[in-house]
């Protein structure tokens, strides 16, 4: 019987760079075999010390790599996070706490960098509670039956005086980043966009190894000429007894006024032959289906948890954001990777907040995960504690941090990574 050699979890290095991408296809269950355009591709992401590989010997047998990334907190502060993402193991070596290893040296580094949390967008749930991360925004897919949704089509044409015209990749990298990052700046959960994100979502580089489509783009300006509004979609061509049957896909839509996002979900249950609308990964209280005379037409398909968010100084956390209402709890926080538990008192009010470390006794005791669920607003900490999941050690609390930490629309984030 052949010994189990000891697997060395390590940064990679520029020469292994190949061998790392071929473990991560191998884990997404992508052919093996990486295309050098997608390599080359890759590898313009690549940041010496935050790709980290397991080797079993010479081979890649586990990946993860993290980079820098913003995330909006409430009321629009933008936050210092760790962005996790390409997390894999190879089939022959799960089980062997590879992935702990990972997780615990990049959040370490990140603590020390002074990240105020992580980030990822979880393929699997039961996966990232153990690391102390928790489902922090929901994510809604919906499809419109263009029929059904009681649009007419002769007033497809934007209604407050602004327009609506087709343009190409050149202009949406031209005009794109300014637009995000207004979004951005307006929306808790929304993450920063590196230039790359742009030269992959208009051919410019090729991460995937598919070949290249390009999509339609679509940009509004209202009456007085201002870019407020973007989408990219793809059609499809299918008939049935000579009748359209067609689908519009959204692969992203960015609205910074509710006028903008009238005038391209109108625009976009308006194109001829287009029966069905796919939107693409939105906010769960999104406008769209109330902006179709029948909401109804509208239905979801689509809908779960997406943002996953570890808090990794709490203090840090809670100080960044805003708060609607005053009040003060003692929160008791537990953290099983030893990064940021302890016990704080949160004084918050419309002018700032204070998050201090503090004797007194606790008022609500919750794990670190779920306090991240919590934070951006769109948990109820009243709904963790008859889940069990939150213990009220004074009667009342729940309500209190809910009436501190929810919010009037729901956080939202509208990328993968």
């Amino acid at each position: 019987m052949s010994r189990r050699t000891e697997i060395d979890v390590r940064p990679i290095t520029e020469a292994e760079f190949p061998d790392w991408n071929r473990a991560l296809n191998t884990g997404f269950l992508q052919p093996p075999l990486v295309a050098a355009e997608q390599l080359d591709a890759r590898r313009l992401e690549f940041v010496p010390g935050r790709s980290l590989g397991a080797f079993d010997g010479e081979r890649c047998v586990a990946t993860f790599r993290s980079f820098d990334q913003e995330l909006t907190a409430v009321g629009g502060r933008p936050v210092r996070a760790d962005a996790v993402s390409n997390v894999t193991v190879t089939p022959t070596h799960r089980r062997r706490g590879l992935l702990t290893r990972m997780m615990a040296q990049d959040l370490a580094a990140a603590k020390e960098r002074g990240d105020v949390v992580a980030t990822l967008i979880a393929a699997e749930y039961p996966i990232y509670g153990r690391y102390g991360f928790g489902p922090a925004t929901t994510m809604t897919e919906w499809t419109v039956d263009v029929p059904r949704a009681g649009l007419d089509p002769r007033r497809a044409v934007p209604e407050d005086g602004g327009r609506i015209d087709l343009v190409d990749g050149d202009e949406v990298r031209r005009l794109g980043p300014g637009l995000h990052e207004r979004l951005r700046r307006a929306q808790p959960g929304a993450v920063s966009r590196t230039e790359r994100w742009w030269e992959y979502r208009t051919g410019v580089a090729n991460f995937s190894g598919a070949p290249w489509t390009e999509p339609y783009y679509a940009l509004y300006r209202s009456a007085d000429g201002e870019v407020e509004g973007m989408a990219s979609y793809r059609t499809d061509d299918r008939w049935d007894a000579k009748q359209p049957l067609n689908t519009a896909t959204v692969d992203w839509l960015i609205g910074v006024t509710p006028a903008a996002e009238r005038a391209l979900w109108h625009f976009l249950c308006s194109i001829d032959w287009v029966q069905t609308v796919k939107s693409g990964w939105r906010s769960p209280d999104d406008l769209l289906p109330h902006l179709l005379p029948d909401p109804r037409a509208a239905r979801i398909t689509t809908q779960a948890d997406w943002l996953w968010v570890r808090i990794l100084d709490v203090a840090a956390a809670l100080e960044s954001r805003t708060y609607e209402g005053r009040g003060s709890v003692v929160l008791e926080v537990a953290d099983g990777g030893g990064l940021t538990g302890g016990r704080r008192r949160l004084e918050a009010g419309p002018d700032g907040a204070s998050c201090t470390r503090t004797t007194e006794s606790a008022d609500l005791a919750l794990d670190v995960g779920d306090l991240a669920a919590l934070w951006l607003g769109d948990e109820s900490a009243v709904r963790l504690t008859a889940l069990g999941r939150v213990r009220e050690e004074r009667a009342g609390a729940a309500r209190v941090v809910d009436a501190l930490l929810r919010t009037s629309r729901r956080p939202w984030c509208p990328d993968m990574f």
